[in-house]
């Protein structure tokens, strides 16, 4: 399994509620068309303060974690191959221009490790 995550910040001037709703009733589905077929998952999740260790409600430095599950490098390479068309490159980048701040995109592939955890009791 491979694991694709891209931290995205919104356009300057956009609220955070009309980021999320462009987010999920259109540039999910430019997503969806492209990855079909090649991505096994497709996650958005949208940050916010949790407020801890003296953060307060300081916003994080981007709105979104998205991540992209393939199941092999052969079907990664597949989404890439179809994502780097003309025509999706086009569709992308032209809804990409109204939703994100374009020049701070980043995407990285993760190697994940997970922990056991004790079940804890409840009213602990």
């Amino acid at each position: 399994m491979i694991k694709v995550v891209t931290l995205l910040t919104r356009k300057p001037g956009m609220s955070r509620e009309a980021f999320i709703e462009h987010y999920e009733t259109h540039h999910r589905k430019i997503g969806e068309k492209y990855l079909s077929g090649f991505a096994t998952k497709y996650q958005r999740r949208y940050m916010q303060s949790a407020g801890f260790r003296e953060q307060g409600s300081d916003a994080p430095p981007f709105d979104v974690l998205m991540e992209i599950w393939y199941p092999d490098q052969k079907a990664l390479n597949g989404a890439l191959a179809v994502l780097s068309t003309e025509e999706a490159q086009a569709e992308i980048a032209a809804d990409e221009e109204r939703l994100f701040h374009r020049e701070l995109i980043r995407s990285y592939t993760v190697e994940e490790y997970e922990s056991e955890m004790p079940v804890v009791e409840a009213g602990i």
